[in-house]
Order: structure tokens, then sequence, then C-alpha cells
């Protein structure tokens, strides 16, 4: 029934995203920032939206949005009732249904979101029965669930290639279902700028060939969709000189995709004199002069998950660290937006032409750091 929910704030921002089944992208929300957008004040969106492909179903409770995502008729009023049920569970849980609360407890709150549906179907959804399967937070939990890492932020660098093979000279333009993603952009000389700043359309004669036709970039206030997962567990001991290390890295949303040239690099504390670990995949690095450990992993096998483990030696007679590093990931994925960006409209100028084509999305890069 429910295929994803998003959590959307006053603002527009996505700060929560959860899927049942297979991730929807995020443009999906575009369609109910326009009705925002003509609705003005907040409780005037309406309820119930309809996409092309998708059915959205909204409520707005405690200034937040919990907008849902429906790929076949279902009664609106059972959707709405199940969101106002999720507000309600969430309230009774850490007192109020806000951002910043569910900023703050977002393990619960995605553990509660899979007890609630199951495969997208309502499953238990009072609260005395969450309760006795998900304690609520205490002390203990907070520090646990700290202690578990979190993203300290993500960037993607994209490109959109092309490959052109037109006689004459044509006129292209290229339209985008969600412009606003992007932070920062440059473009092959073939684009005419001033009309991409007036209406964010791509106006251009393309060359004969392959070619870059722009360059892009998005940051974790966009909320990037990290493709990877990391389970790091990095400890420095009070007794003797020396620590210990376990990384291990596995796919998360590729969309079948296969990560490439997946690095780790690790900014030790100015205490560690050496590192003994040892690699399932791939090869490390660690520089005495710079103490940045470097794990060049390669492609992502999703059924072999690359794990890097082992001790670290320590200068003696020195504290431990205050704090554990934080990890930079990067990686390459070929033919996929993680972005979200989507093509809206691509036309055509021009007395002669061949078949264009076409688009191809090529994320050149991702980056993102997570922290023990």
């Amino acid at each position: 029934m429910i295929h994803s929910l998003f959590l959307i704030n006053n603002t527009g921002d996505i700060f929560l995203e959860k899927h049942w089944k297979s991730v929807i992208s995020r443009s999906v929300c575009d369609y109910f920032f326009e009705a925002k957008a003509k609705a003005g004040d907040p409780e005037n969106v309406p309820p119930v939206l309809q996409t092309p492909h998708h059915y959205l179903i909204s409520v707005y409770r405690g200034k937040i949005f919990l907008l849902s995502v429906i790929q076949s008729e279902v009664p609106p009023l059972f959707v709405i009732e199940f969101l106002h049920r999720v507000a309600d569970t969430i309230q009774d849980y850490f007192g109020e249904c806000s951002e910043n609360v569910i900023k703050d407890n977002l393990v619960i709150v995605y553990e509660l979101l899979e007890e609630m549906l199951d495969n997208g179907f309502p499953l238990a959804t009072e609260s005395n029965v969450l309760k006795e399967m998900i304690r609520p937070p205490n002390i203990l939990r907070s520090v646990v669930n700290t202690l578990t890492g979190t993203t300290v932020f993500a960037e993607i660098q994209g490109v959109i290639e092309a490959c052109v093979r037109l006689s004459g000279m044509p006129d292209l333009t290229l339209s985008f279902m969600n412009p606003r993603l992007l932070d920062d952009v440059s473009f092959h000389p073939c684009v005419r700028f001033k009309r991409w700043e007036a209406e964010r359309v791509l106006s251009f004669i393309p060359p004969d060939g392959n070619f870059t036709l722009m360059s892009y970039h998005v940051n974790s206030q966009n909320l990037v969709a990290i493709p990877v997962y990391v389970k790091q567990n990095i400890n420095f001991f009070d007794s003797g000189s020396c620590g210990r290390l376990d990384i291990t890295i596995g796919p998360k949303q590729t969309m079948g995709k296969m990560v490439e040239s997946l690095s780790v690099t690790i900014p030790m504390p100015k205490t560690v004199l050496s590192a003994n670990l040892t690699a399932t995949q791939g090869s490390y690095t660690f520089d005495l002069a710079t103490k940045i450990l470097i794990w060049d992993v390669g492609k992502l096998n999703p059924q072999k998950l690359p794990n890097l483990k082992g001790t670290l030696s320590m200068q003696s007679g020195v504290p431990k660290p205050e704090e554990n590093p934080s990890l930079s990931i990067g990686l390459k994925i070929q033919q996929l937006a993680i972005s979200g960006l989507k093509v809206n409209r691509l036309d055509m100028y021009g007395e002669k032409y061949k078949p264009f084509k076409g688009v191809k999305y090529v994320t050149k890069a991702g980056k993102f750091q997570v922290r023990t």
C-alpha cells in the first residue's frame, strides 16, 4: 500500500525518508512542492495529489509534513489515519512531533516505522504494543546510538554526458524536473548561460560526438542518498600503547549499479605510530608524516563485503585521543543519478537531424564522512 514516506519541514527540506519496497526518488516530491507553493498556507495544501505514476497523500503535524507515496488506488482516509498515527506515536515516545526531536532520535524513529508497516501495510500501530518491542529512549540508549556513528556531511559531484550525431545546426533545449537540487554547476561552452540563469533551462547547439554537457554539485543540505553503509569500530585503549580498527563497507541504495573506485581515508591522531592491518579486498597505506590512513577498496562486491581489520601502535605515556577520527568515503557509480536529478523535457529545433541518442547520467564521484 504505502511505498515510501518523506518527512518535510516548512522550508521544503526533506529531512527523513523511509522506503518499504524499492527506493523512490525524492523528485516525486516536486509535485507536492508545487501544490504547497500554490496553497500558500500549509494548512491549505491538498491532502491527496495525483501524479502520472503515484498518489501523494500527506498530513501536516507539528510544522512538518508527513508525505506518503502510493502506487495504487487506496482509500485516502485510511492512509491519512495511518500518518496521524505515526505522528501520535512519535509524540508519545519523545514528548512532541517536531523536526529537531525526530533528528535527535533517528535510530528509534526508523525502528518504529519498520514495525508499524510490513511491506507497506500497517502492522503494529498501538503505542503499548510498540513499546514492548522498541524501548522508549533513555540515557543508556542515547549513549549507544551516539557510539554507532553518524554522518558528518555528504556531497555528490555529477556530470551529464551526451553523445550527439546530428546534421545541420540543431538547437536543443533540455529542462529538469528538479533543478533546485543543483548547488553549483558548470557548462560546456555551447550552453547559453543567460537562458539558464533566467529559466533554469539548458539551451545549446551541440557539437558532434561525445561531450560533457554539464557538471554539478549537490551537498548534504539537499539530503544526499548515501549509496553505501559503513560499520566501523575504532578504539584507543587507556592501558598500553595500542588501538584496534575494524571497518566493513556494504552497498545500500545503488539501484543494482556497481560501486567503483571505493576508497576510505582516515586522518589518524598524531599519537599513532604505525598500523598493522589486514584488508580482505584492496590495499591500504599509512603515511607516517601526515598520519593519514588510506584504504583503496576498488569495486564493491555485495556478495563478499570488504573488511579492514587490525591493530594500531600508539605512542606510550601519552593520553588516548579524546574522540575517534571521522572516515571520508569516496566512490564512483556509472549511469546512476544518486542526487535524484531527472530530465523533464528535451526539445529539438532544426530542419535536418538524425535521431538524438539521448542523455546518460554519470555520478562521477561521491564523498561523505562518518564519525564513530
